[in-house]
């Protein structure tokens, strides 16, 4: 039987202390960006899309439509693959953040969808009763109202976007999880750096989706 080493299973507190500072102060500040930039991106373009979706003809509202289908139905690893290599001029930081906002942007608007057909329907009459221009209403008592239903399910995808992000090793930018990697074949220490990556990960991800879920119920509550 092939027996494992023992030093890759050997947790070494002195690597840890080494390789903590790198992924913190550098490495997470790239993962951090991408996620916050993208969603902006996701945030603004999945309004426009669900907007267009609703309010153009029902032709051109078939081709969005079908757009958004197909991006969120392809592998956001063979989107970020195309865009880097159809991009050339491009770095790959700023591939990561469009190709991100686009991909996340279709699955924000069929949110925004939702939260509008959540509006009530007596809403709309009264706008009308008040003979409010369409911008008017749209502006100033629909998308306010859906918003507010929204931003809970806005939240989880920006999350679910953070987690995401070490797919953008195929295109060769380094965040935590290829930090991580890179490190390790350095000093063929892997336990310690994954190990820490995927702690940073957790203590990001899970109190904010807590903060996330308190939020909708505090939403949910004042409605």
């Amino acid at each position: 039987m092939i027996g494992i080493p023992a030093a890759g299973l050997d947790w070494d507190w002195s690597t840890a202390a080494d390789v903590l500072p790198t992924l913190l102060l550098q490495f997470l500040k790239v993962t951090l960006v991408v996620t916050a930039l993208g969603t902006v991106i996701a945030s603004i373009l999945g309004l426009v899309i669900a907007m267009a979706m609703r309010l153009s003809p029902r032709p051109v509202a078939e081709v969005v439509k079908w757009i958004a289908n197909i991006i969120r139905m392809t592998p956001i690893i063979i989107q970020l693959l195309f865009a880097y290599y159809a991009f050339l001029s491009l770095d790959a930081i700023t591939v990561g953040v469009i190709v991100f906002g686009i991909h996340y942007s279709t699955y924000m608007s069929e949110v925004y969808r939702a939260g509008i057909d959540s509006v009530p329907r007596g809403q709309w009459e009264a706008t009308t009763a008040l003979s409010m221009s369409t911008r008017r209403t749209w502006t100033a008592v629909i998308i306010p109202q859906a918003l507010r239903a929204t931003i809970p399910a806005l939240g989880n995808y920006a999350i679910s976007m953070f987690k995401d992000t070490p797919f953008l090793l195929v295109i060769g930018v380094v965040e935590l999880v290829n930090a991580g990697l890179i490190y390790g074949g350095n000093t063929y220490r892997y336990i310690e750096p994954l190990t820490l990556v995927g702690v940073i990960f957790l203590l990001a991800s899970y109190p904010t989706s807590l903060l996330i879920g308190r939020l909708e119920k505090r939403l949910a509550y004042n409605t």
